[in-house]
């Protein structure tokens, strides 16, 4: 039995070697949070934190996971929502179909942990991940919103919600 510390609690499982962490997520421990795009570690979907650091778990064979090294996904990012990078997604209506924002929200928060105040060329060379929707915008917006605190207003979108209030 191989083993992973995946958000704080280390998990059994069985599978060869040369599969990829995506695949032992998603099908073995059950959280399938973390979505299969592309398989080539283009697209982001499947973006995971080991160690703190954004991995494309698509293409990660399980093997070159040591069980000391600690594995985030977006199920241990936070429960229950409450991140600041998923509040702000909310808060801007970032996502349109949403199946590649856990990636991007896994990219995001590493992103604003490693840079508090990220400028517009830090964003562009961290948020590598594809959205097929073209919400590029509101991401860089809600990563803004986090940079300045919470503060929507900061993001200069006009966001018309469904309850008829505004962002």
């Amino acid at each position: 039995m191989a083993k992973l510390n995946v958000n704080g609690t280390v998990r059994e499982f069985e599978v060869e070697d040369d599969t990829p962490l995506l695949w032992v997520l998603r099908e073995q421990l059950g959280l399938t949070g973390t979505k299969y795009g592309c398989g080539i570690a283009a697209c982001g979907a499947c973006t995971v934190h080991i160690d703190g650091v954004p991995t494309r778990s698509c293409v990660r064979p399980v093997s070159t996971v040591g069980a000391a090294e600690k594995i985030v996904t977006i199920e241990g990012l936070s429960p229950d929502g409450s991140h600041p990078v998923q509040k702000a997604w909310v808060a801007l209506d970032v996502p349109q179909c949403g199946y590649c924002q856990c990636g991007m929200v896994m990219t995001a928060a590493a992103l604003l942990k490693a840079k508090p105040n990220p400028t517009d060329a830090d964003i562009n060379e961290a948020m590598t991940n594809i959205c097929r929707c073209g919400t590029y915008n509101r991401i860089r917006a809600a990563i803004k919103v986090v940079a300045s605190g919470g503060n929507t207003k900061s993001a200069a979108l006009a966001i018309q919600h469904t309850d008829g209030s505004t962002t």
